[in-house]
């Protein structure tokens, strides 16, 4: 995730970030209309939106490219499509809308034209309609950036989740919990927290069965998978346990006991960030060239356009964002700042 510092001269003032806007049919837009108007989070955070030119705020600056000037207090970069939809439903153009987006901010990130990228949620069938078939950004992100390993961290407070498998259906996913897969992504996941100063993860590995399966007696994908896997893990030189009973192991995790857990499939890991993240869940994604983060909710159909959405998720992915690339600090100059006052990214990152 260490980038050459000559490719974000703006570093040495604000990070800049570039913010996609996701769905437009979604919450995404009126969350990023919220941070643009944070005063707070300006002063640390120079936000390049990249999205539809009819959503521009009136008086905001477009981005003319990485040597446009921080002294503005946020930018915006548009991208084909329109922002005037029908609010709170999965349509073709708003996938089409989502799509140019996202392609123009991963090629800004990619370029080191912007020190990270932050995405608002999108809609997988919306983009199904556009002709992307793909469980997501992730697969689409990874595929652009060629990336060998791709996947997501859920951060929610002391607790950080990986995915063995994504947005697969359960029995596909299932049929993931293999040895080969399992110590692939424990190595990626020992790297990334590495990489988020963490010098020497502690990582938990979930088990698939209730109770891990209580010897055998209830499955014998802990025996026959997941136990190995974590012995040839821990033969790698990482700091590897479990199978450890899905009932207990995250909690395990949220009260600092573990520094990561594997999770074995999508809703294993996302219950419990959900349900312990309060307003303050992202997601990182591990793998990638470069700094990517988002909240950890989607597109909310169901109150897209009622002005009730929160910006919290999305406004700490921003945060982390800052703070986590390429070593820049928010404020190193001068101390903290009313931007990360009452936010402790410390226990959401470990950066």
């Amino acid at each position: 995730m260490e980038s050459d510092s000559t490719l974000t001269p703006h570093r040495n003032t604000r990070a800049r970030i570039a913010l996609t806007i996701g769905d437009p049919a979604g919450i995404g837009p009126e969350l990023v209309q919220a941070l643009l108007k944070d005063d707070a989070l300006a002063r640390d955070v120079q936000l390049v939106v990249v999205g539809p030119e009819d959503l521009k705020p009136e008086g905001l600056a477009f981005w003319q490219g990485p040597d446009s000037p921080d002294s503005t207090t946020h930018l915006w970069c548009a991208t084909p499509g329109s922002g005037r939809v029908t609010m709170g439903s999965a349509q073709a153009d708003c996938g089409r809308t989502a799509l140019a987006a996202l392609r123009c901010g991963a090629d800004m990130a990619q370029a080191g034209d912007v020190a990270a990228l932050v995405t608002a949620p999108v809609c997988k069938e919306a983009l199904h309609l556009a002709g992307e078939v793909v469980e997501g950004q992730t697969e689409l992100l990874g595929r652009w950036a060629g990336a060998k390993q791709c996947e997501m961290v859920a951060f929610a407070g002391n607790l950080r989740v990986m995915l063995l498998s994504r947005h697969l259906p359960l029995a596909a996913a299932l049929k993931e919990v293999r040895r080969t897969t399992i110590v692939e992504r424990l190595r990626l996941f020992d790297s990334t927290l590495r990489a988020e100063g963490i010098p020497a993860p502690r990582l938990a590995v979930a088990g698939l069965n209730p109770h891990a399966g209580e010897g055998g007696l209830f499955g014998s994908e802990e025996t026959d998978e997941i136990a190995p896997a974590v012995a040839e893990a821990r033969a790698r030189g990482m700091s590897v346990h479990g199978p450890i009973s899905p009932d207990s192991v995250f909690l395990e995790g949220a009260n600092g006991q573990w520094d990561g857990v594997l999770a074995l499939y999508h809703d294993q890991g996302f219950i419990p960030v959900k349900l312990l993240s309060e307003g303050r869940g992202v997601t990182l994604l591990a793998g990638l060239p470069y700094r990517r983060l988002s909240p950890v909710h989607g597109t909310a159909f169901d109150i897209a356009g009622s002005g009730r959405a929160d910006p919290r998720n999305l406004r700490i992915a921003v945060q982390m964002a800052a703070r986590g690339a390429f070593g820049f600090h928010p404020a190193q100059e001068e101390g903290p700042s009313d931007a990360l006052e009452g936010v402790d990214c410390d226990s959401l990152s470990s950066t």
